[in-house]
């Protein structure tokens, strides 16, 4: 009798397991707000990175098995240092800003976000992964005078639906994570330019 109880008892847990991640992930996130943020940031960047490579060497039909294991590195460093810490603190600052009582809160935020945050962040995105490929100042200069207005036309595409939805939407202490699984498709996109 007591294998069988064990046996339901692990099966279970296995459907149990998102649940208990998720518990996890709101402890955490109660606990070590900026941390887990950052962590998470992170983590997703350097998937967003390894899948756009993956996709680029379909795309090209390489057969090569090799990958870039220091640009998913290089997007971790960027979630983790840079994206994750900012975020959670510029979605703080707008709160506090710009408060839901205040008549249209929530445009003035996607304005805020679209026209000051959105640019200041891909600057320092191409600024940092230049500086981690080992760039010279006249390469970072050519990269972002070629990418930067480029890359910021398609962010305001497609960022300004999906910060709408975080803005308004989604509940602060989760907007970092909304943004970092739109970011997913975002680092795709923004790797597949320094091809």
């Amino acid at each position: 009798m007591a294998p069988t109880a064990s046996k339901l008892r692990a099966g279970a847990g296995l459907g149990a397991l998102p649940q208990r991640a998720l518990a996890q992930y709101l402890r955490l996130l109660r606990l070590y707000p900026v941390l887990t943020k950052a962590a998470t940031s992170g983590i997703l960047s350097a998937l967003g990175n390894f899948l756009a490579q993956l996709i680029v060497k379909k795309r090209e039909k390489e057969n090569s098995q090799k990958l870039d294991v220091i640009g998913p590195l290089r997007y971790a460093i960027y979630g983790f240092f840079f994206t994750g810490p900012l975020s959670h603190f510029f979605y703080l600052f707008m709160e506090h800003w710009i408060p839901s009582e205040v008549p249209l809160a929530g445009v003035r935020r996607l304005l805020l976000d679209r026209l000051l945050f959105a640019p200041a962040l891909l600057l320092l995105f191409f600024l940092t992964m230049n500086f981690l490929e080992g760039r010279d100042t006249a390469a970072v200069a050519v990269q972002i005078r070629r990418s930067f207005w480029p890359a910021l036309r398609v962010n305001w595409q497609v960022w300004t639906p999906a910060q709408f939805v975080n803005i308004n939407y989604v509940p602060l202490q989760f907007r970092v994570l909304f943004a970092n699984l739109v970011s997913l498709f975002w680092y795709i996109y923004l790797a597949s330019l320094g091809k």
